[in-house]
């Protein structure tokens, strides 16, 4: 006697060879032997032989026309002997019965099992839907398998063009359009991205790290909705004739100088300010967009502005025009530059000039100052200003080695790209330049002095402050934002707070609020300020910029490694010159690319090397490079690098001359809260 059975959710086959009870010795067709029990036998045949029945009922599994059959089993439960009966007419044979179970069983959308050779048709409503259900896959199995010829032939289907940079930073991953772009890479062993930038999907590798950027931090596009601009309550206008000092490609025009000598003998240096903060206010429309940008971003040849256009150019502070402004003055005794007083106003300041420093670099030198020599415009202003600067350095630095820190270095170079037409241009420029110093000493001042201003009033504001943290020296040296006047040990000052650029950061705006506040309130200030303290809003506002900052900030060193890349296979660079930060971290001396060279022999922080540069990568931002020779010159002392704790100096310093920052070397550790300072500003973790 043979059996045919069900066992582990398989139809099997084979030959009796005893019986105990409820139980068979069953041997399979392959030698094989098994305990069957009675409840699991379906068929007992005699012949023909149990290889032979399942070969055969697997043709008549494939003979039986499954529509038909759904409607020979009607909608009662049934066994499976009963359907065969009404399916073939007879009982059926063996192989029939076989067969049949075999089709009962691969064919769960048509049948439910419900036991034991037990089934059920399925209702015709869900069989619609099931039958519907598997041609939709068919069809979409067709259209992926043509869209995965397509981009394999090096074409781009019309369906997935829209659909380019979702597929690459955010793709659902259900999607046909996803598992023909992943199976047509892996069938062509390269990644998304490069496919995507060799079917035309993403114009370059520029356009890649661009809409990358974009798709993150800008998914609804970065244009700026229609606005109204506000207006500005009527205000006095100074009596000063004032000068912007910028890069040629600066047009958020932020500050502006003046200086005045006073019947006394006194010097009046006055600090202006553009002052978006006297037309936006706090929770208006135009606050809501400049919240959501924080900042604006910067990268080589480009900008994405805080503000709209139009906007900017309400309160930029542009050559020709009386412009709002928040006015800081300092009265000077020229004699020894001891500070008399400061005044702080709002008021409507002339602007005369707006100086750039691709025109005036080369005759504003350290020597021509000396001399008295050049013509220039505002000559005489720019050489008070630079003595005046100088005082202001030596005082910060003075109060810097009070904290316990190093002279500040004064030998970093700095580089500007100049992109036009996709060509770059990477300029050197040696920082502590006569015009940097001014600006920046002098915005380093009115940070400073508002910081004090803001806390004598017992107002709230945005402070930067470094040094006294806790944990290891870079955890103490980390720059940190919070809510109350703490010094900056790096800059050397009681307070810092950013207030000098609301056309391009929302920490200065919401500073700037606050600053007027207390021009306008007095005594009143905490009761009229926008920000009272211990604002929870504020507080939200600091983890927001410092996390779309921190985001803007990584995309600019993104885009500037870009360039340097671009920038090796336009001049066609082939063996360069380096700088040895630490380790196995190089600097190429011609442009500020940082490169890695694993396995290179340890060399002291500043050794000067020879690298054949070997190939680089725009998509990765990776290069490969092999160490030629070692120079037996030390590094020049204009090249030389910073120590690591002075890279959060620097980028104070390009804040404060509104210069877009240089990455540091090194990474910056992580910022770490301090749990008995309530003002700080709580980690994203925390938050």
């Amino acid at each position: 006697m043979n059996l045919f059975f069900e066992e582990s959710g398989d139809f099997k086959a084979g030959v009796v060879l005893s019986q105990q009870g409820e139980a068979y010795q069953v041997e399979l067709p392959s030698g094989k032997r098994s305990k069957v029990k009675s409840k699991d036998v379906l068929v007992q045949f005699a012949a023909p032989a149990p290889q032979q029945l399942l070969e055969d009922a697997q043709r008549v599994a494939q003979e039986i026309e499954l529509d038909f059959l759904w409607e020979v089993a009607g909608q009662e439960e049934f066994g499976f002997a009963d359907l065969g009966i009404e399916y073939f007419g007879h009982a059926p044979l063996p192989t029939e019965a076989a067969g049949l179970l075999l089709c009962l069983h691969t064919a769960p959308i048509y049948f439910y099992k419900k036991g034991r050779g037990r089934y059920k048709a399925a209702p015709e409503a869900s069989l619609k839907a099931a039958l519907a259900g598997i041609e939709k896959k068919k069809q979409q199995a067709l259209i992926q398998a043509q869209y995965v010829a397509q981009l394999t032939a090096g074409q781009l289907p019309d369906a997935m063009k829209p659909l380019a940079l979702q597929l690459l930073f955010k793709p659902d991953k259900n999607s046909i359009e996803y598992k023909a772009l992943e199976t047509a890479c892996n069938d062509l062993h390269t990644s998304p991205q490069r496919l995507m930038l060799a079917v035309g999907g993403i114009a370059s590798p520029k356009e890649l790290h661009l809409s990358k950027f974009l798709f993150e931090f800008f998914p609804k596009g970065s244009g700026f909705p229609a606005i109204t601009l506000p207006s500005v309550a009527t205000l006095p206008l100074a009596q000063v004739q004032a000068f912007s000092i910028d890069d040629v490609t600066t047009t958020e025009i932020d500050d502006a100088l003046s200086v005045q000598t006073l019947a006394d003998g006194n010097v009046r240096i006055g600090i202006h300010i553009a002052a978006p903060g006297l037309g936006i206010k706090r929770g208006d429309a135009l606050d809501a967009i400049a919240r959501q940008r924080m900042s604006t971003v910067y990268m080589p040849g480009d900008k994405i502005t805080m503000l709209p256009d139009e906007l900017v150019e309400e309160f930029t502070l542009a050559e020709g025009k009386n412009c709002p402004a928040l006015s800081l003055y300092a009265i000077l005794n020229p004699q020894d530059w001891s500070l008399i007083g400061t005044e702080t106003k709002a008021e409507l300041v002339p602007i005369a000039a707006n100086l750039r420093h691709n025109t005036l670099d080369e005759l504003v030198t350290e020597e021509n100052l000396a001399s008295d020599a050049g013509d220039y415009p505002h000559k005489a202003d720019i050489a008070l200003l630079w003595k005046w600067a100088q005082v202001l350095e030596q005082g910060r630095m003075a109060k810097r080695e009070s904290f316990g820190l190093r002279p500040e270095q004064g030998n970093r170079v700095d580089f500007n790209f100049y992109v036009d037409d996709d060509i770059v241009t990477i300029a050197r420029r040696k920082r502590g330049a006569p015009l940097d110093k001014i600006v920046a000493e002098l915005m380093i001042f009115a940070n400073s002095s508002w910081g004090k201003l803001m806390a004598d009033h017992g107002v709230p504001g945005i402070y930067r402050a470094q040094g006294g943290g806790n944990g290891g020296w870079a955890a103490k040296m980390q720059v940190r934002m919070v809510t109350h006047a703490a010094p900056h040990q790096g800059l050397g000052v009681d307070q810092y707070a950013w207030s000098t650029s609301p056309l391009r950061r929302y920490t200065d705006l919401v500073n700037q609020w606050q600053i007027l506040a207390c021009v306008e309130g007095g005594v009143a200030a905490p009761l009229v300020a926008p920000f009272k303290p211990r604002d929870a809003d504020l507080y939200a506002i600091v983890s927001g910029f410092d996390a779309a900052y921190s985001g803007y900030g990584d995309f600019q060193s993104n885009m500037e490694r870009y360039w340097c890349l671009r920038w090796l296979g336009q001049e066609q660079a082939k063996q360069v010159d380096a700088a040895v930060l630490k380790d196995e971290i190089l600097r190429l001396m011609e442009i500020p690319l940082v490169i890695k060279l694993p396995g290179m022999q340890p060399l002291a922080r500043g050794t000067q090397v020879k690298l054949d540069v070997i190939r680089w990568d725009e998509v990765e931002l990776t290069v490969e490079a092999r160490l030629l020779e070692v120079s037996a010159a030390p590094v020049p002392e204009a090249e030389q690098i910073e120590e690591p704790e002075d890279d959060e100096v620097i980028e104070e310093l390009d804040a404060a001359m509104d210069m877009p920052h240089e990455a540091p070397d090194a990474a910056a550790p992580e910022s770490t809260a301090d749990p008995e300072n309530t003002d700080q500003v709580p980690t994203p973790d925390a938050a």
